[in-house]
């Protein structure tokens, strides 16, 4: 038991189809956006019958998926932690799900806390025969004509790896002072004939960050770009020599890592 006002934990997933992303924004002079972050506020006052702001881990795009994002909320009512899973639940949309609730310390911050995140690009490859492009899935996998080459995807998805500037793989007016990221792992593997995996992990990305590096992938799978090219790519710092945006369905938030905490690496069946 703590003293004073608990704070909650939660993991959170979501199909992001139909969410305007994870924060909630006001729009004071029309109808507010549906996003995450305000329906789960939305169900926690409910329950909790007070006021609830919730701070979440991640800023997800509009039509990116979560397994792992992590929030947190303080509130005046204590209630166990299961019981209060079970409740938020039954008041939750289909599409949006909490995976786990813990009771936290008082000071605990999913963006200050954070120690890194991994997210995962889906993309089936190969689709200029339809029977390869996606169908029941088509929500949380992206699609390319081309035949790509994992292989050489994988020697140039190390060279993201390490501290750089990032500037030239996220939108112009991307709002952040500082556009050096560090990458703790970049790596490309094919799950299927026709698809592959691109996962990206680090302390944070910049806007649209993951799905450019997956569209410069992309262009070396391709044979556009080699390998050799990225260090000079990335030194450039111009967005026009990295590869396409690619598409949001593909992107997946996996998990989120604190300081004396495992990665949240909950699966969400699709």
């Amino acid at each position: 038991m703590l003293c004073g006002m608990p704070r909650y934990r939660f993991i959170v997933a979501y199909d992001g189809t139909d969410f305007f992303g994870w924060q909630k924004q006001n729009r004071p002079d029309s109808e507010s956006l549906r996003t995450a972050q305000e329906e789960l506020e939305h169900a926690l006052i409910e329950i909790l019958h007070e006021p609830i702001r919730l701070v979440g881990a991640s800023r997800t795009d509009s039509g990116v998926h979560a397994r792992g994002q992590v929030a947190a909320c303080t509130a005046e009512m204590e209630i166990d932690p299961e019981s209060l899973l079970l409740a938020v639940n039954s008041a939750l949309p289909k599409d949006l799900q909490v995976r786990s609730v813990e009771i936290v310390d008082a000071s605990f911050h999913p963006i200050n806390d954070c120690t890194s995140k991994g997210y995962r690009y889906t993309l089936a490859h190969g689709c200029r025969d339809p029977r390869r492009s996606p169908l029941f899935d088509r929500h949380f996998v992206a699609f390319t004509a081309y035949e790509l080459n994992v292989e050489l995807m994988q020697r140039a998805a190390e060279m993201f790896e390490g501290k750089h500037d990032f500037a030239g793989f996220t939108k112009l007016n991307h709002g952040r002072e500082s556009t050096v990221r560090r990458v703790d792992d970049c790596s490309v593997h094919a799950i299927s004939d026709s698809r592959i995996a691109i996962d990206v992990s680090g302390q944070g990305f910049l806007w649209n960050m993951v799905r450019i590096i997956a569209g410069t992938l992309l262009e070396v799978g391709r044979g556009k770009i080699s390998p050799e090219e990225i260090p000079a790519i990335i030194a450039s710092g111009d967005r026009a020599k990295a590869g396409k945006t690619l598409p949001p369905e593909g992107l997946c938030l996996e998990w989120v890592s604190f300081e004396n905490h495992s990665p949240n690496k909950l699966a969400i069946s699709k």
